[in-house]
């Protein structure tokens, strides 16, 4: 990739964002997704998870944040995505994110990036591998 974000093949970049009830409840206002899983702590407390847990969303939108914001940069997007979710994300941990370039397209604006995310107390809770294409708006001036 070209521009002053090229890539190289290790290079990692990482986002940190704090799992309250108040995003969890905003997540599930723009998306209607209102599982008790993530409401209702007796219903919670009576699954294998035992307490209310986050929205997979929240733990996958901190990824796609990591690569518009940070790497690749603005002008990125997912073409592709093969993750796992290995752990719940509970409200009130605070999740990392973390991309790696794993390799860059030679002619393209493409990359493959591994990624992990993880709780504060270090258990990952999502990893796995994503393609993103990263549009390059030349300057008209």
């Amino acid at each position: 990739m070209s521009g002053p974000l090229s890539l190289d093949p290790g290079r990692r970049a990482t986002r940190s964002l704090e799992v309250t009830p108040e995003r969890v409840a905003q997540y599930a206002e723009i998306t209607g997704d209102r599982n008790p899983l993530h409401f209702d702590p007796d219903f919670a407390a009576a699954t294998s998870f035992g307490r209310l847990v986050a929205h997979g969303g929240i733990t996958t939108g901190i990824l796609h944040a990591l690569v518009a914001e940070e790497m690749p940069g603005p002008g990125t997007v997912f073409l592709s995505q093969d993750w796992k979710f290995t752990a719940p994300v509970y409200i009130g941990d605070t999740i990392t994110a973390t991309a790696e370039v794993l390799t860059v397209h030679e002619n393209k604006p493409v990359c493959s990036l591994r990624v992990e995310v993880t709780r504060e107390d270090g258990e990952t809770v999502l990893e796995g591998e994503a393609w993103c294409y990263r549009f390059v708006v030349e300057d008209a001036g």
